[in-house]
């Protein structure tokens, strides 16, 4: 109860909550676009963009922090794009030379300026936890921020529900009826980096792929309609967030976004085994 009472963990548990709707609803839509690993990719290549900023101006701020990370996971999106394009190397070879590549670029730089005395007058506490999360570094502007993205994307799918789901499971006839699918695969493409971005110092670069991921799979196994999948998903997000930000609150020292990660990956289990739409589930009702 002191844990819950305490006004640093309100903080958390709101911030956590939003942005589990938040990649909730744009996880979904790359779930079902089948592009579930190019989040992977851009949540790794935003990590140097933090340390970028942070090298630029000398500042922790969140919003020159993200505002790097944004730029970097746009710049490592349309790398791939275009490599894939114009190479013979698949789109899997592609996400994995350039997540891993800007991954490392991102760890090259943060142990250059641990040890540069250009910058022992910045304070670089915090910096890592935008690797594995870490919600006790979270501050107001970062629920700020949260809640505005989150808005954003609320929005986005309330003002076009029908053309989201029609652009997901019918793409050349949402084209033939004039459907705006390249803008849609704009919008689409910002709200991911942004969520990402967001998100990074909560669940971290290395696993905000799977806050993406793992509760729209653990939501399909309870229903096949969109609609459904959205709703369960949340709620699972939003519970594997508030159980993960206590135990790391609780046992000093856990790193956030593993915890969390760990209760999504226990749900979506639990869901395969046991969902309406499982293989477990089907064998025992023919049964």
């Amino acid at each position: 109860m002191k844990i819950i009472g305490s006004y640093t963990f309100n903080i958390v548990a709101a911030a956590s909550v939003l942005l589990s709707i938040a990649t909730s609803l744009i996880g979904s839509i790359n779930v079902f676009k089948k592009q579930s690993l190019v989040g992977d990719a851009i949540g790794h290549a935003s990590y140097p963009g933090i340390i970028i900023a942070f090298m630029v101006s000398k500042s922790r701020s969140p919003f020159i922090l993200l505002t790097g990370a944004a730029l970097l996971g746009g710049a490592a999106y349309h790398l791939i794009q275009k490599s894939e394009k114009r190479t013979t190397i698949p789109l899997d070879g592609n996400l994995a030379i350039f997540l891993s590549g800007f991954f490392g670029l991102g760890m090259v730089l943060k142990t250059y300026i641990q040890g540069n005395a250009r910058f022992a007058r910045a304070s670089q506490a915090g910096l890592d936890a935008y690797i594995f999360g870490q919600t006790s570094f979270l501050l107001e502007l970062d629920l700020v921020m949260i809640a505005i993205v989150t808005l954003v994307c609320v929005l986005f799918f309330t003002l076009f529900y029908k053309e989201i789901k029609l652009y997901l499971f019918d793409r050349e006839f949402s084209a033939v009826i004039g459907l705006p699918t390249k803008l849609m695969d704009a919008l689409i493409l910002v709200m991911t980096i942004l969520v990402i971005s967001v998100g990074l110092k909560s669940v971290g670069a290395l696993l905000i792929s799977s806050f993406l991921i793992l509760p729209v799979i653990a939501a399909e196994q309870w229903s096949d309609k969109f609609f459904n999948v959205l709703v369960i998903s949340c709620i699972m997000s939003m519970t594997s967030s508030l159980i993960g930000n206590y135990l790391s609150f609780a046992g000093e020292g856990v790193a956030t976004g593993p915890v969390i990660v760990l209760i999504s990956c226990i749900f979506a289990f639990l869901s395969m085994m046991f969902g309406k739409r499982s293989h477990i589930f089907g064998k025992r009702r023919e049964s």
